[in-house]
Order: C-alpha cells, then structure tokens, then sequence
C-alpha cells in the first residue's frame, strides 16, 4: 500500500512539474515599453502643429467642464491673489515651477495664452480636460504622459488661483 502510496505521489509531482513548465524567452538588461500610456492620445493628434501646446495661444477655447463663462474684475483682488498664491504654493509647485519648464509647464504668462474659463477648467477636472480638450491633450503628450493631478478644489478657491495667475 505505501509503494502504490509512493508511486502515486511521485506520478503527480512529475505531471505537475511538466505542465507548468513553459518556455520563456529572456531579455537582456531593463526595459520600460511606454508607448501604451500615450498611444490612445497620440492618435488623436494632428502632426501639423509646429508651435508646443504649453506655448499655443488658445484664448478663444474655454475648455470641457463646469465653467463656462467668467467675467474677470479690471482690479485684482488682491486678498483673493494672496489666497491663491498659498493655494498654488501647498498644492502645485510639486509639478509646476514659476519660472521654468518642470513636470508640467509654468503658470508665468498663461493668462495671455489661456482662457480664465479653460484655466479653471484645468484645474477643477484636469481628467475631462485630458479626455476632451485638444490643448489638455496636447499638453499631456508634450509633457510625456504626466498628467496632471485632481487636487479637489472648490470653484472659490480656484478662482483664487485664477487671480493669483493674474498677478504673474
């Protein structure tokens, strides 16, 4: 009875082992296939364009999302600026830097180049954006993929943002 026992055991464990046994092919070194991230986007693109989206002049473009129409004061407001400014500091400067190109692109000049509209767009669902605004994908792709983050601000204080923009 052990024999058979035995022989049993052994019969499985070597119909086990030659069933699982595939052949594999190995790579040399590391490498990172990142062309999936993108290839959905990049599709969508017209290869014309010569001018970087972070440098285009889209202010007729008031983006996808749930502002659609902003009048901005001749003044600033500058206790909404000051609480804008402590917004963009806690919440972008990991990815956004003033004065230069970092993860994503600079707020210095965006008023001249963005809609207050498509800004805020940005800001409060940048996914949408990304899914649905020409510009937002563009900025994806040029940006290599980084896409920007849901920080989950209120309307208020996005537009405290917007106002601090316009102080740059």
């Amino acid at each position: 009875m052990k024999i058979a026992i035995r022989g049993l055991v052994i019969l499985s464990s070597i119909v086990l082992i030659s069933c699982g046994e595939k052949e594999e092919k190995k790579k040399d070194g590391f490498n990172v296939d990142r062309s999936k991230s993108t290839e959905k986007i990049a599709e969508d693109i017209p290869k014309n364009s010569d001018v970087p989206a972070s440098q285009r002049i889209t202010l007729e473009d008031k983006g996808v999302g749930q502002i659609k129409n902003i009048t901005l004061e001749p003044e600033i407001n500058t206790d909404m600026a000051t609480a804008g400014e402590a917004l963009y500091k806690s919440n972008c400067t990991a990815c956004h830097k003033l004065d230069k190109r970092f993860i994503g692109p600079s707020p210095r000049g965006i008023m001249q180049r963005r809609s207050p509209e498509w800004i805020m767009n940005m800001i409060l669902d940048p996914k949408l954006m990304t899914e649905q605004d020409r510009c937002a994908k563009d900025l994806l792709i040029e940006f290599n993929g980084a896409a920007m983050a849901n920080q989950n601000l209120t309307i208020e204080e996005t537009r405290s943002i917007l106002e601090y923009f316009r102080t740059l």
